[in-house]
Order: structure tokens, then C-alpha cells, then sequence
């Protein structure tokens, strides 16, 4: 999941809600990923959180990747006491040491979250579905589980997938009859990752690939294909438009983005303040039903409506879903990310 290209189309236009920071003491700083997004955490959590606790805070934008980490590693100064960071992120900083081991004793609700949102460095912050996505309209009869994506012959047409290996070879598994529990150890034998890619050859006519985020939505709606993987946000997003967009839960991917606390931050009291904010189901509701995504406070589906939840990652449609962020799948792409962009490259573009 790249959830910096699905929610925000302007990340530099709110750089400028943060006041300069220098080496000196300076207030407790919360960064995330700017743009409407970012407006919504301040409405829902940064403001009611600085009423609440007495804190004074400033805010900041992070624009994703290891940059901004290194330089105030580089220069000694650290500008932010918390960020939301990407799963590839989080697992680098808390190896190295950018990131603080969480004290999990100091967290209350550890035991409302999903699986992965209670990590050693990071809670989780919003989690994005990758889901199959079809038109209403352009379709003569509903597919119901990932295998009818793969099914030309019932459904012809042109099929989009978000460009690159990760992720596609998961649902390549996950359509082939492997449970999400095995999906990793299956690709951690060559054997499993040619069985992906044999898959994907069943339907590779019919494929064509996306890089944005609204491309999926774009395709269906025009019909210029008869099915998508997209993200849900934007398949959710396009419902309360008005589009008769519609999306199968049974078998999808997902990733969830997480907030860290740095491990040189000198208001480390105050980042666990935020966090135990955070995690309260109501407020993660909220959120969930003003940007289109999950969260991950299990008890926050009590208070968001029945017909809100059709297309958020919340609740018993989890159970069918594999998660793409975790140890297991981190260390194998990790290891592999490299060798299968080149023979996802050559693949693709192979007549």
C-alpha cells in the first residue's frame, strides 16, 4: 500500500501549517502526509488532543521515503516527536534505532486492534484494501470472490492491476486457492513465486497496468475495462459520488500505515499521550468515514453506520484478507524486491 499517492493529491500545499523549527526546545510536532488528509487528523486528533492534554503542538509534513529521516540524523536535529509513516519505513527506523520501541504497558486497547497495528515501533494509523472493483452498470452479473477476476471467458474484457510485483503476486496466490496465511511461505520457494506468475499468465492478454490511484475508477466507469484492482478509499469514494462502482471483499490485500514516535523525540511523554488518543474507536470512526479507509480499533465499526461500511476494511471482511504489511511479508520483499521488479518488467513486457 502506498497510502501517500492514494489520499493526497496536496502534500506541499500544507507544508506551510507548520511554524520553522529550529535546534532550540521547541513544542511537540506531529507530522503526516499534509493535503485533505491531514485536515481531517487535525480536526479529529491534533486539535482535540491539544485541548484535552494541555499540549501546544505544530504540525508538519512528511513526504514519504528514508530523506527527511536522514538528515536530521545527519544533522542532529530532530524536528518531529511523531509521524505516520509506511510500512518499509517502519521497519527500517525500528531496526536502526530512528524509531522508539514502544512501551506497550503505557497503551491502553492493545487488545481492540487488528492483527498488525501493535508492532514494536509503530501503531497502526489507517489501513487501505486492494480490492476487486467493477462498474454496476457494465456488468451483466456481479462477480463474488478474486478467482472471477481471473474467470476472461465469463467476464470478458479488459482487466486493470496496479503496475509492479507486490501485491499482484499475492492475489495471483490468493485467486490460485492458497490461504493468506501461506501466501508468504508459498513465495519464499521459487516454485511458488512461478506459480504466481503462471497464474498471472492465464489472464496477461487482458491486462493493463496503473500507476495513479484514481486510474481504476477512471477505467470502470468509461469501461474501458470490465474489472480492477483499486483501492478501496477510492472505490468508497466513488459510491458517495454517486458511480455504480462495486467491490468483492472475499480474497484482497491490504496495507496499514503506522504512527512512530522518534527515538531522540524530547516529548516522548506527549507522543504516548497522542497514541492512546488515537486508538479511541470513536474518534478512528470518524476518520475512517471522512477519508474511505480502515483503521484499526476493532470496537470503531460500533459507531460507524451499517451502509458507511460497505467498502472499508473493517470488521468480519478482514478475515478474507491477507496483510501485506507484516514481518513475514516485509522481510520477503526485503529480500526480493529487486530480482522480482526485473522479471515483473521482462514479464509484462513480453508479447
Amino acid at each position: 500500500m502506498n497510502l501517500r499517492t492514494i489520499m493526497l493529491a496536496a502534500v506541499v500545499a500544507s507544508a506551510g501549517l507548520a511554524a520553522p523549527i529550529g535546534a532550540a526546545a521547541r513544542d511537540f510536532t506531529i507530522a503526516s502526509w499534509g493535503g485533505a488528509y491531514q485536515d481531517g487528523l487535525r480536526e479529529i486528533f491534533f486539535t482535540p488532543f491539544g485541548k484535552a492534554e494541555g499540549v501546544t503542538f505544530l504540525e508538519d509534513t512528511y513526504l514519504g521515503g528514508w530523506a527527511q529521516f536522514e538528515a536530521m540524523k545527519s544533522t542532529g536535529v530532530y524536528n518531529w516527536d511523531v509521524v505516520q509513516v509506511e510500512t518499509t519505513e517502519l521497519f527500517k527506523g525500528c531496526e536502526d534505532g530512528t524509531f522508539l520501541k514502544l512501551d506497550w504497558n503505557k497503551i491502553a486497547q492493545r487488545g481492540d486492534l487488528v492483527k498488525g497495528a501493535a508492532s514494536t515501533c509503530g501503531l497502526g494509523a489507517v489501513i487501505a484494501g486492494h480490492v476487486l472493483a467493477f462498474n454496476n452498470d457494465k456488468i451483466s452479473e456481479k462477480p463474488t470472490g478474486l478467482a472471477d477476476f481471473w474467470d476472461a471467458a465469463k467476464w470478458p474484457g479488459k482487466r486493470g492491476m496496479r503496475k509492479g510485483p507486490k501485491y499482484n503476486l499475492e492475489l495471483a496466490l490468493l485467486a490460485d486457492g492458497v490461504e493468506p496465511t501461506n501466501v508468504y511461505e508459498v513465495l519464499s520457494d521459487p516454485a511458488g513465486v512461478d506459480r504466481a506468475f503462471a497464474k498471472l499468465d492465464q489472464i496477461k492478454p487482458t491486462l493493463q497496468f496503473w500507476e495513479s490511484g484514481a486510474q481504476p475508477i477512471q477505467w470502470l466507469t468509461s469501461g474501458d475495462v470490465v474489472m480492477a484492482i483499486a483501492y478501496n478509499g477510492r472505490v468508497d469514494g466513488a459510491v458517495k459520488n454517486g458511480q455504480p462502482i462495486g467491490a468483492v471483499w472475499n480474497r484482497f490485500t491490504y496495507d496499514m500505515d503506522q504512527w512512530v514516535v522518534l527515538a531522540n523525540s524530547e516529548h516522548q511523554d506527549a507522543g504516548y499521550k497522542f497514541l492512546n488518543f488515537y486508538i479511541d474507536p470513536k474518534r478512528e470512526a470518524a476518520l475512517a468515514e471522512r477519508v474511505g479507509y480502515g483503521v484499526p480499533n476493532q470496537k470503531a465499526t460500533d459507531f460507524i453506520p451499517a451502509d458507511g461500511q460497505a467498502n472499508l476494511p473493517l470488521g468480519d471482511k478482514m478475515a478474507g484478507g491477507l496483510f501485506a504489511g507484516s514481518d513475514e511479508a516485509m522481510a520477503f520483499w526485503l529480500d526480493h524486491d529487486e530480482e522480482l521488479t526485473e522479471r515483473w518488467n521482462a514479464w509484462s513486457s513480453a508479447n
